[in-house]
């Protein structure tokens, strides 16, 4: 709720500071004064706080700039706690909203302390005050609301929770037919080629290694002549004569005979001999291998490079590298087998979209239903506090009307809006229509109390909503503000006294003048002045024994 409201060179105010209270719910707080003495000058500031326009005359003149800051005392589950923490403006109870304006028509706008936009300003303010003013369109006279506010007040959240629940698995199930559908056109389109590029990777059965394997044996067969040719004069080599093998077995063979005579002189190079025998006996063997193995070979050569040369040009085609053509090969088979299956596929998520909307159309059906059911509950209710406010001849509808497919949306498939007939026999029309301002003030009254404990705001703020009535009605009025001051912190610029007797808190908007300048302060009043205002809107200009005797009887009632 509201805790403060600070004015600086605001029109006619020149300093104004006002506290409110915190503890417990807000009260009924009245702004009373003289006709000209700025009640709308201090609306249209708190206003400019919420993020309304504003431009250089709202600056008092001879200013540099015109400031209005507001507080609110924000309870943990407020709306504006998600805003503010998307903004990486949360963690305070209290919310300053600040806005600046100068005289060249700049301005500037923040959130407790941070420099913020104006938008932000006016979102935050929508979470926190609702001004019920004659033909502002805000509140319960934008239409965009009338939904939220019925399904409150008919306690619908959990049917409301279970359509946006249908609502998102329908358009889910909806874009999963649409994105199969549009991929088995795209294939259907590229059909002759996808065929083709198959048979085509299916021909040389690419391997993710086969380039790194290819490349490596062709550079080895290329080197085969010269590496043969070493390897064969090698062999020579431990071939000449009697050849190295042979001539180590003698060696061997000798000195074995003899080692037992040597007293283990001889033992040392025996070791060394079978050594040397084993491993040139090994050496000449795998000499003779690698021989064979690199025998120059034209033909297998001509074949790994045909080989090589055809998996880098299908890769150069589908514009990927060599090893990633297996995956490619897999991918388009699979694109295939999808195709050719695909029907049967495309049904059954078209079959799945199908039941998703009739899931959706039944439980928007079951909203729908309560919906009319709590229409009719507060059309009763609202017909009940017409009466006494000398709407008596008026009506209240909750008008429901059913939208076409393209029309429906997560809140339902009806749109609501709150309608008023104000003469007998009239048809109902939207409620922002009526034509009288005080007659739409009271019918906002009407079903603002109907709906007291419905929307974020736990500030409302009626303008002038006696207007042009008096005796008991402006008393069925009263009791109305007191009775929805309960649930919410109100406040309310009046004319009225059987309004302002009522009030738990009284200021005075007070217009001074001088030769060269006015200005407007307001003034907090206590019980002596308390009823010395409400007898001045009693008798007018001169108060009278008799004035202040009808205020103490009103303020006595009141209390």
């Amino acid at each position: 709720m509201l805790v403060s409201l600070s004015i600086r060179d605001f029109v006619l105010i020149e300093k104004l500071d006002l506290g409110f209270a915190r503890a417990g719910h807000g009260g009924l707080g009245a702004l009373t004064g003289e006709t000209g003495a700025g009640k709308s000058i201090l609306i249209d500031a708190f206003g400019l706080a919420l993020g309304a326009r504003a431009d250089s005359s709202a600056v008092r003149r001879g200013a540099a700039q015109a400031s209005v800051a507001a507080a609110f005392d924000l309870p943990k589950t407020h709306p504006a706690h998600a805003i503010l923490a998307e903004q990486g403006l949360g963690g305070e109870d209290i919310l300053t909203l600040r806005r600046m304006v100068g005289a060249d028509g700049r301005g500037r706008a923040f959130v407790n302390d941070q420099p913020a936009s104006v938008a932000l300003l006016r979102r935050l303010g929508d979470t926190l005050v609702e001004i019920q003013g004659q033909m502002e369109q805000h509140g319960l006279l934008d239409v965009g609301t009338h939904r939220v506010s019925l399904d409150a007040f008919s306690g619908l959240e959990k049917q409301v929770g279970a359509v946006r629940a249908a609502w998102h698995s329908w358009q889910i199930a909806v874009r999963e037919h649409a994105d199969a559908l549009a991929a088995a056109e795209a294939a259907r389109r590229d059909e002759e080629f996808l065929r083709h590029s198959v048979k085509e990777l299916e021909t040389l059965s690419p391997k993710p290694d086969d380039e790194a394997t290819l490349a490596a044996e062709r550079q080895l067969l290329r080197a085969g002549s010269a590496l043969g040719e070493a390897v064969t004069q090698a062999l020579a080599e431990l071939e000449q004569g009697r050849g190295t093998v042979a001539a180590l077995g003698t060696a061997h063979r000798l000195i074995e005979r003899n080692v037992g005579k040597a007293g283990g002189h001889l033992d040392v190079p025996l070791a060394a001999l079978g050594r040397a025998l084993s491993e040139t006996t090994e050496a000449q063997a795998q000499l003779e291998a690698a021989r064979e193995a690199l025998e120059f070979d034209p033909a297998r050569l001509e074949k790994i490079e045909e080989r090589l040369f055809a998996l880098r040009a299908l890769a150069r085609k589908h514009n990927v590298a060599v090893p990633e053509l297996a995956a490619l090969a897999e991918k388009m088979t699979a694109q295939l087998v999808a195709l050719d299956s695909g029907e049967a596929g495309l049904k059954k998520l078209a079959a799945a979209a199908k039941a998703a909307r009739v899931s959706y159309a039944g439980a928007a059906e079951t909203l729908a239903a309560a919906r009319r059911r709590g229409a009719a509950r507060l059309d009763k209710a609202v017909a009940a506090e017409l009466g006494p406010l000398k709407l008596e001849k008026a009506k209240f509808v909750t008008e429901m009307v059913s939208l076409p497919e393209a029309e429906w949306s997560g809140a339902g498939t009806d749109r609501v809006q709150f309608t008023v007939s104000t003469n007998p026999g009239a048809p109902p029309a939207p409620i922002a229509r009526i034509a009288s301002g005080g007659e739409l003030s009271r019918f906002l009254l009407a079903l603002k109390v109907c709906l007291a404990k419905v929307g974020d705001a736990a500030t409302i703020v009626f303008d002038e909503v006696d207007s042009g009535i008096g005796g008991a009605t402006a008393a069925a009025v009263g009791e109305r503000l007191r009775r929805l001051a309960r649930e919410v912190q109100v406040l309310v610029v009046t004319h009225s006294p059987q309004v302002a007797a009522v009030a738990d808190r009284h200021w005075l908007i007070r217009k001074t003048t001088t030769r060269n300048s006015a200005s407007t302060d307001v003034l907090a009043l206590d019980a002596k002045g308390r009823r010395e205002e409400i007898a001045r809107m009693l008798s007018g200009a001169e108060v009278t024994a008799e004035a202040r005797a009808a205020a103490d009887r009103l303020l006595a009632t009141a209390g």
